[in-house]
């Protein structure tokens, strides 16, 4: 069965967001700022016109965030991603794994 690659790239999104909002918001669990952009990311994944043929975001051709949020999940990115190999190592490799292939044009 193959796997699920939304639910995949939403899995990282959250975990990457997750070290962020720990690291640098105080108080357990998501701040309400976080969580906004946690469910923004997730509605952009969702509606993705890529569907499971999906890139990274790295690597996508089509840039669907508007400039504030994109703005907001790279400083995520630019802080989580080298500490996810040591919350999430496993996670973190294959997400590395995944910027090595080639997106597939859209149809």
């Amino acid at each position: 069965m193959k796997k699920d690659k939304i639910k995949s790239e939403k899995e990282v999104i959250r975990k990457m967001i997750n070290i962020y909002c720990k690291w640098n918001n105080e108080g357990d669990g998501l701040c309400s700022a976080c969580n906004e952009l946690l469910d923004y990311a997730c509605e952009r994944l969702d509606r993705c016109p890529f569907g499971q043929n999906k890139p990274t975001c790295k690597l996508c051709t089509v840039h669907c965030y508007k400039p504030e949020m994109q703005r907001r999940i790279r400083e995520v990115m630019r802080f989580s991603g080298p500490r996810m190999l040591f919350y999430y190592p496993v996670t973190a490799i294959r997400h590395l794994l995944k910027e090595k292939r080639r997106p597939t044009p859209l149809p």
